[in-house]
This record gives C-alpha cells, sequence and structure tokens, in this order.
C-alpha cells in the first residue's frame, strides 16, 4: 500500500490552501483519475480587507456563516446560512423554504474578521435571497436582491475617513436606472449610478469623504457587472476606466450595502459580493479582478 502522506506532503507544498483538505496533485497526472477542483480564496491572496460580504467563501480560515436569513413564514424564523464547497449552501437555505415560501437577508456577514457586519432589522427593508422557494440567481450563482425602494444592509463602520478606499462590488441590473441608485456607501464612500438620458451612456456618481461628488461618462451594460473603485477619482466598470471629473457635492451617509442614506438612493437589483479595502489597491487590481471574475465568469 503506498504511502499517501508523501503526496499530501507535496500537495501542501505546491499548491498551500488551493485545494480541498486531502486532496492529492491529481491535475498534473500524478496518481488517480479523479479531478482535483482548484479553489483560489481571494482574502488569501490580497488580504487586510476592510469589510468582505459574499455569497462565496473569500478567506479560507473563515468559520462563520455567509448570511442569516428570516423565512417569510409563521413566527418569521431565522437561520444562519453558511457555505457548502466554498459556495453559499443553497441546499439548506431552500429547505427552510418549502412549499414556495421567501426568505429574506437579515444580516450579511462579514468575512475581514473586523466584525463589520451589515445588518438591517426592519423586515420591509431586508433585501431578498429566496422566491417562492428558490434561492435567486444571476448568472447561476445565489445573489441578494434589493428592490430599489428601501431595501438595505447597514454595516456601522462610523464615518472615520480613511485616505483612500478600494472597493469591488459584482453587482446586476435589468434595466439602467433612470435615478441615483447606490450600490453601497462606506465610510461617505461610495458608488452611485443613474441614467445620463440619452445614448448608452450613464453617469457614475462616487461621493468621498471631502462629500463632492465624481462623474463621467459610464457603461450602462445590463446585467452581472464588476465595478471597481481604487480610490475617490478612479473607476472601472469590468476592463472600462474613466479618470472621474467632479461633480455635486453629498452629504455624508449611513455606511450600508443597497443605499446612500437608509432609505435613500436605494440600489435596485442584485448584489453577489463587495469586498472593501481601506488602501488603494491600483497595483494588485488585475489579480483581484480576475479572481472575481474566474468564479463569477463577468466578463
Amino acid at each position: 500500500m503506498p504511502d499517501f502522506g508523501i503526496f499530501r506532503g507535496f500537495n501542501d507544498k505546491l499548491f498551500g490552501d488551493k485545494l480541498y483538505a486531502g486532496q492529492l496533485p491529481t491535475q498534473l497526472g500524478l496518481i488517480g483519475s479523479e479531478n482535483a477542483v482548484t479553489f483560489f480564496y481571494l482574502l488569501n491572496d490580497y488580504p487586510n480587507a476592510a469589510a468582505a460580504y459574499s455569497l462565496r467563501l473569500l478567506r479560507s480560515a473563515y468559520t462563520g456563516d455567509a448570511i442569516e436569513v428570516r423565512i417569510d413564514t409563521t413566527g418569521q424564523p431565522t437561520y444562519d446560512i453558511g457555505f457548502i464547497n466554498n459556495e453559499l449552501d443553497v441546499t439548506t437555505l431552500e429547505g427552510y423554504c418549502t412549499g414556495g415560501l421567501d426568505a429574506y437577508v437579515t444580516t450579511w456577514y462579514d468575512q475581514s474578521g473586523n466584525g463589520n457586519d451589515a445588518t438591517q432589522t426592519t423586515a420591509a427593508n431586508q433585501p431578498q435571497i429566496v422566491s417562492s422557494g428558490s434561492v435567486i440567481l444571476e448568472n447561476g450563482k445565489a445573489a441578494v436582491q434589493f428592490d430599489g425602494t428601501n431595501d438595505n444592509l447597514p454595516n456601522g463602520v462610523g464615518t472615520a475617513l480613511p485616505s483612500d478606499v478600494s472597493a469591488f462590488v459584482v453587482r446586476s441590473f435589468s434595466s439602467y436606472p433612470s435615478t441615483y441608485r447606490t450600490m453601497f456607501n462606506y465610510k461617505t464612500w461610495g458608488l452611485t449610478h443613474n441614467s445620463a438620458g440619452g445614448g448608452s451612456y450613464g453617469i457614475a456618481h462616487i461621493f468621498s469623504q471631502s462629500t463632492t461628488s465624481k462623474s463621467n461618462d459610464y457603461p450602462t451594460t445590463t446585467g452581472q457587472g464588476l465595478d471597481f473603485l481604487y480610490n475617490k477619482s478612479n473607476l472601472e466598470r469590468n476592463n472600462y476606466i474613466s479618470t472621474l471629473s467632479a461633480g455635486g457635492g453629498y452629504g455624508p451617509g449611513i455606511s450600508a450595502l443597497g443605499s446612500w442614506s437608509g432609505t435613500a438612493q436605494c440600489f435596485s437589483g442584485k448584489i453577489q459580493e463587495l469586498v472593501i479595502y481601506e488602501i488603494d489597491q491600483n497595483s494588485n487590481k488585475s489579480g483581484i479582478k480576475t479572481n472575481i471574475n474566474d468564479f463569477y465568469s463577468i466578463y
């Protein structure tokens, strides 16, 4: 009987934590016939996020859950939903919703280790994760649906002003909004967008610690997208890069997913991931975007 511990040691040395525990390096054709699966944890390779919300596992050392949900049935019970194979445990979640029930996100847990969980205690303002018994999807993966009216998840991080913020948000919308919609706000930083009227472009607004928004023409492609802000003057949508010019002024809003200030400018669409750093990640943007795209297949 061969000593498979030798192969496990080889696997650890070559791949570190990027394979499931106990897997052998079969993708190299060394032994066995099963296909090994590689999973690259975003926060393992690009650590020190200030806040991180996702429906996939972002850090191998994270042992918490993805979300807490409220099931819309008698008693309005709540349950924590974790991960299976590094993705949201859809089977368990839908098991709580048999009979065509809906489910709403009460808390989206922060995977950064900083405890910045995003929680909404008002039922009417909680975004939806299950509709008529089935998990809401975008491009085949679970997504949180914000209704554009009052849904939002405050994260309570306060208003202390970091010098830079790098934020990556995976989101989608079916039509470009005609009024301002905010995907996220973080310590008076954030990303708001709306229709410019005419053509296929819109206005992207960045509101910063100086309470000044930035705006410029910005692609309005519907469906799933990756928006990346690495400081208050620069924005990318997928691979479109914009240097933003000065725009109108904004006052600081509450830090939240899906709104600018409470129920103001609420986002209409789906969010699957939001990772925020309090540093300029321009030098790492290519690797971070590749990691996100490898999982979500955005572009």
